[in-house]
């Protein structure tokens, strides 16, 4: 177990993106989508720092060395007229896990959400995940089965906008 004097967890910089972006490929590794990893570090940074920020990152480091994630952006419930923050990205390098690295990512996430007066964090969790939805749940997170998700993409959105 990773003491907490070993863990820091900080908001990425610019200087971050390439080992942001190694991470991103780890996730998409992990599940199984690495052919669906288009980007690269250089987009990543225009939309962490540049103008308009559409997306956030906080790091987590143990001695120097990034060993997990987590990326967000700004979100809003209609019906609760507040803002919520939406956790596109966590993840935790395989050797790391266990250690609490996770629980302190999701716990920075929630002090960043109560300080923006946010009232939801969600997120989307794959369905045979089962360790990470079980890991969820111990966290407190409710998994909504009666909701799915929705995608347009590429030529399906640029034929929606077309309409």
């Amino acid at each position: 177990m990773t003491s907490h004097s070993d863990l820091i967890v900080r908001f990425a910089e610019p200087s971050d993106c390439t080992v942001l972006f190694e991470l991103i490929q780890g996730l998409a590794e992990y599940e199984k989508l690495s052919d669906a990893v288009t980007g690269n570090a250089q987009a990543l940074k225009d939309h962490l720092f540049g103008e308009p920020k559409y997306i956030e990152a906080i790091l987590a480091e143990i001695a120097g060395q990034t060993v997990g994630f987590a990326l967000f952006f700004h979100n809003y419930s209609s019906f609760l007229t507040k803002p919520g923050i939406y956790l596109e990205d966590i993840f935790v390098l395989p050797e790391y896990r266990r250690q609490g690295i996770g629980k302190a990512l999701l716990t920075k996430l929630a002090k960043i959400a109560v300080e923006c007066n946010c009232r939801r964090l969600e997120w989307s969790v794959l369905d045979w995940n089962i360790s990470a939805q079980t890991f969820y749940r111990n966290m407190g997170a409710d998994v909504l089965e009666n909701w799915r998700t929705c995608r347009v993409t590429e030529e399906g959105l640029r034929q929606l906008a077309n309409q």
